[in-house]
């Protein structure tokens, strides 16, 4: 006689019933947990910079300007962490560490060519974004290239020290009875160092000399001048560094204070009171910086994107500081200049 198995009772049934919707409501829950974690995710960018944000905030608007170009709003789908060194090279390095070991998606090192090596020391793999214009990038070894940077590295390269013959030029013009240039340089700065034996000799095809002052800290550039007023300085030029682009208020003050005629690599100095400053923009530096960093969030290759120069110089003088200085500035220059303040 063939047996068939008991069917189980009504309240195993209903057990397994029970097992199932909730096997089944658990999934559902998970699954629109999972999926506004995915929505929800926001690359992190390590911005790296020498200065401070009192004083670099019209570039960080830059900056996000071009991110907002390339379709990313910081809050929204992207977040920016900060590490801020405070004029002090020395920090860079712990601070670029900190980024790599926070496994940041992309990291944005500026204001300065320490900041970029910094960074790079920091992480082979992460991808980097420069912006600087002390030295050159592949003197520095950070790419092979400008057209075709390789590895993990490209960014924006000011080539402001390509411009230092251009304001020996303008200070030449201004000051024209002038035998011996001062140059105020910050020794800590390699990219800005590099620059000094091209400088020099340009300075010798004029007939002229070059005596060069270091100043790293705020005391070094009181220093600095002082030693400069000794030897009776009768021109200076300031040479590109972010420690002393941050200082900007304290060397053009420092400058007027001792009746000298000095040039200066940013328009940010003239605006503050310098005599004259030549060379690009560094807030559309930062703008690109911006684009090039969304452009890598987005799947492009850091070495497949070329490093960008200026095409646009500005030629900014301080009217008011020269018929301050008692200075009659050639007809000439002043036609030639981008923006004249009075």
């Amino acid at each position: 006689m063939r047996r068939y198995n008991a069917l189980p009772e009504n309240g195993a049934i209903n057990m397994k019933r029970r097992d199932f919707i909730t096997l089944l409501g658990s999934a559902a829950a998970t699954w629109p947990l999972a999926a506004r974690a995915q929505q929800t995710f926001k690359p992190i960018i390590g911005f790296l910079n020498i200065a401070s944000p009192e004083t670099w905030g019209a570039y960080v608007a830059g900056f996000k300007q071009g991110l907002a170009q390339a379709g990313f709003v910081d809050g929204a789908n992207v977040e920016i962490e900060y590490r801020w060194a405070r004029g002090q090279y020395d920090r860079l390095s712990a601070m670029a560490t900190e980024l790599a070991d926070r496994k940041v998606a992309v990291i944005a090192a500026n204001g300065g060519s320490r900041s970029a090596l910094a960074a790079r020391a920091a992480t082979a793999t992460i991808p980097i974004v420069f912006t600087f214009g002390d030295g050159d990038p592949v003197q520095h070894g950070l790419v092979e290239s400008l057209n075709r940077p390789g590895g993990n590295v490209t960014g924006i390269s000011m080539i402001a020290g390509a411009l230092e013959p251009k304001l020996l030029e303008v200070l030449h013009e201004i000051v024209p009875k002038a035998t011996v240039i001062h140059l105020l340089v910050n020794p800590n700065n390699t990219g800005a160092v590099q620059d000094i034996p091209d400088l020099a000799v340009t300075v010798r095809g004029m007939g002229l000399r070059l005596q060069v002052v270091p100043a790293s800290t705020e005391a070094e550039i009181d220093a600095a001048f002082a030693k400069i007023v000794r030897e009776k300085a009768e021109a200076l030029i300031v040479m590109p560094d972010g420690f002393l682009t941050l200082q900007h208020q304290q060397i053009t003050a420092l400058a007027a204070r001792y009746s000298l005629p000095a040039v200066y690599p940013w328009r940010e100095y003239a605006v503050e009171g310098g005599l004259a400053s030549y060379g690009s923009s560094i807030r559309e530096a930062y703008r690109q910086s911006g684009i090039y960093v969304g452009q890598i969030l987005k799947g492009t290759k850091a070495g497949e994107l070329p490093v960008q120069q200026p095409t646009k110089f500005e030629l900014v003088i301080n009217l008011k500081t020269a018929k301050a200085l008692g200075l009659d500035l050639p007809t000439a220059l002043l036609l030639r200049a981008d923006e004249v303040i009075e």
